[in-house]
């Protein structure tokens, strides 16, 4: 840690006392004639050039192509960027490090990292998603055909593999948790394609939230990144990655120095699963919820403004098997705090099937403690847990309570499963869905909660169906719409 003034701000006006004294002793002519004018010796001020020697060699570039069909609905911006709440401020400046793509043969640059000798490489998802191929350049300039060992759309990682036919450098995961705000830390990638690009900077945030995945807790730095570093390792001063380079806020498609990384407290235990099983299993609770603001915590009798509130148990899901119950709300997960539904999300997602967990509630005025045995979870069950987000064709979805039926007028008589948000530009926003309406049926299957919604769609994908229909009331008029599928 640097003190006070720095030998390099001291400079200036060191320069100024020798100038000063040649001029004293007789006329600063007659000092130039000895020779030309030095500082005194001052010490190197420390820098990061011993760092990057060490992990260099084991940062990569990755270029990928892809033939990219653009249908006449997209906007190129809504295919790079991530999904924005609709209060997001500057809904433009956010965006991935890849520019549009247009229709046609595209090729794409990106960063990744050597985690082991025999050839296996972190990336960013997006940097591969819809690759036919995928070449490796190491740092002394070879390339090498990569194949892809694992991904995780919901962290946006990868996994991949090449053969090199030696053993390579590689580095190793640190803890991001230990990174305090205000630590340096080093990013290393390929930039424009510019390969080898070192950037300095500190720690800004942590925990940030940019409606990129289901499971975001991203880290915030200023070291600049820009298009190509996605992928890329975010060193501590030990050397360790403590971070995926992964995406960017700025109005200009450069650095502003507002960047986001995944931690490595998540993408380690993601790589490790993608490497041993080729993909991610996450943990199972089996329960719809909503935050808890200050109202409903005087409404539920919590002395405190904090947890989130039970709405729904499914049947027989690790929720109901344990006793928790509509109404309820979770405080505490296995002793940590949980404040929103992301907290909770994150936290069942990283338990392993079968672990048992000590979950905290608020019931009836008292706190209790549930030992539940967590699940594992499908594609269904973790819009469920998630509150109903993460469906591919972009709508959140409720169950039809007692609260929903309140906030959109329905009857008690109607039935179904009740569109609480849609995502502009997503196939149900092109399909003419709409918060407030009601889905009846999906296909000639009859609906009444979020995770039969979610698994009749899964279903139709499957079956390579090019769309499904829906059966939808709005405003007490029941009409069918065409919901084209993802996978199509």
């Amino acid at each position: 840690m640097i003190h006070g003034h720095s030998p390099r701000s001291r400079r200036p006006f060191r320069l100024a006392a020798v100038l000063l004294a040649g001029t004293l002793l007789g006329g600063g002519a007659a000092a130039a004639a000895d020779g030309p004018l030095q500082l005194p010796a001052v010490a190197p001020q420390a820098g990061f050039a011993p760092l990057v020697r060490t992990v260099k060699p084991a940062v990569v570039n990755i270029a990928t192509s892809e033939i990219h069909h653009q249908t006449g609905s997209e906007q190129p911006e809504q295919q790079a960027q991530p999904q924005l709440p609709p209060d997001f401020p500057f809904p433009d400046m956010f965006r991935h490090f890849f520019q549009h793509r247009d229709a046609g043969p595209e090729h794409a640059l990106g960063s990744g990292f050597i985690i082991d000798p025999a050839g296996y490489i972190v990336t960013n998802n997006h940097v591969i998603d819809g690759a036919t191929k995928i070449t490796v350049t190491l740092e002394d300039g070879s390339n090498y055909k990569a194949t892809v060992i694992g991904r995780d759309a919901k962290t946006d990682l990868a996994l991949l593999k090449i053969s090199a036919g030696k053993p390579l450098p590689y580095v190793s995961f640190g803890s991001s948790a230990k990174e305090e705000v205000g630590d340096w830390v080093v990013a290393v990638g390929n930039p424009f394609g510019l390969g080898g690009t070192v950037t300095a900077g500190i720690v800004s945030a942590h925990g940030r939230d940019i409606n990129a995945g289901p499971y975001d807790d991203f880290l915030q730095i200023d070291a600049p990144i820009n298009p190509g570093n996605s992928g890329g390792p975010l060193f501590n001063q030990a050397g360790q990655v403590i971070g995926i380079d992964s995406a960017i806020y700025t109005p200009n498609g450069g650095s502003v120095g507002i960047g986001f990384a995944i931690p490595s407290d998540i993408a380690g235990p993601v790589i490790a699963q993608l490497k041993d099983h080729g993909k991610v299993e996450r943990g199972w609770l089996g329960i719809q919820m909503q935050p808890v603001n200050e109202t409903m915590a005087k409404a539920v009798g919590l002395p405190r403004t904090e947890g989130v509130l039970v709405d729904q148990v499914l049947p027989e899901s690790p929720a109901a098997q344990a006793r928790l119950q509509q109404g309820d709300v979770i405080t505490r997960f296995n002793g940590a705090a949980i404040t929103t539904p992301r907290d909770l999300a994150l936290a069942v997602a990283g338990t392993h099937a079968g672990q048992h967990a000590q979950v905290g509630i608020w019931r009836g005025g008292h706190d209790m403690t549930l030992d539940v045995a967590i699940g594992a979870q499908s594609k269904a069950e973790a819009a469920m847990d998630q509150g109903g987000h993460g469906s591919s064709v972009g709508m959140t979805l409720a169950p039809l309570n007692d609260q929903a039926r309140t906030q959109y007028g329905l009857a008690s008589s109607v039935r179904g499963v009740v569109v609480t948000d849609v995502t502009s530009g997503s196939r149900a926003d092109e399909s003419g869905i709409q918060p407030g309406d009601v889905l009846v049926r999906v296909g000639t299957t009859p609906v009444t909660s979020p995770r039969q919604v979610a698994e009749a769609i899964h279903a139709a994908e499957r079956a390579k169906k090019e769309a499904v229909p829906l059966l939808v009331m709005r405003n007490g008029t029941t009409y069918y719409v065409a919901l084209q599928l993802a996978a199509n």
